[in-house]
């Protein structure tokens, strides 16, 4: 009996912190704050002149991302004036973390991080594809491979870019209707 109650503890658990999880990374500027924080450590004071928000509103966001680890406190730094600070780093923890409304959640935070940039003077491809399920499966895993190798080689001397690929079915009628599926 003990087992059985223990079990179903630790689902229960389970299921908290993916709830609790999920609840963190439901928000388009939280997930900004972790590519913010990817490659350099932040305080909660840059993060928050990063993203136009008060400390206190910011010092939210951070210790829900601490919380739940996708953000890591590193070693504590002496600031402006004398005052102790805490960097923070991302985990990268987010990146194998599913969550309910993930598809949309991503499209918002991209079109945030895209807001005020001159759009006409970035790299851009829209495409169409006629592929089976074997062709188009290898394509994705093709440009997997590509996004992986240069996110895990990053260039010091380098400046940040994103990145964002969605590969999808068509959205006309026609194209929905040959697949199967309306």
């Amino acid at each position: 009996m003990a087992t059985t109650h223990s079990a179903s503890a630790n689902s229960d658990d389970a299921d908290a912190r993916q709830l609790s999880a999920g609840r963190a990374l439901a928000s388009p500027l939280r997930l900004r704050i972790l590519r913010f924080c990817l490659y350099d450590a932040h305080t909660n004071r840059e993060i928050a002149e990063e993203f136009g928000l008060n400390v206190g509103t910011s010092l939210h966001h951070v210790r829900t991302l601490v919380d739940n680890g996708f953000l890591v406190a590193e070693e504590t730094r002496t600031g402006r004036r004398g005052a102790r600070e805490i960097p923070y780093r991302a985990t990268g923890l987010s990146w194998s973390t599913r969550i309910d409304g993930q598809g949309a959640l991503v499209i918002r935070t991209f079109l945030e991080e895209v807001d005020g940039l001159d759009l006409d003077e970035q790299f851009m491809v829209r495409m169409g594809f006629k592929l089976t399920p074997e062709r188009l499966e290898e394509l994705q895993n093709r440009l997997v491979e590509v996004i992986h190798e240069y996110h895990e080689s990053p260039d010091d001397d380098g400046t940040r870019h994103g990145l964002f690929l969605s590969v999808h079915p068509e959205g006309h009628r026609s194209s929905r209707t040959e697949s199967g599926s309306e």
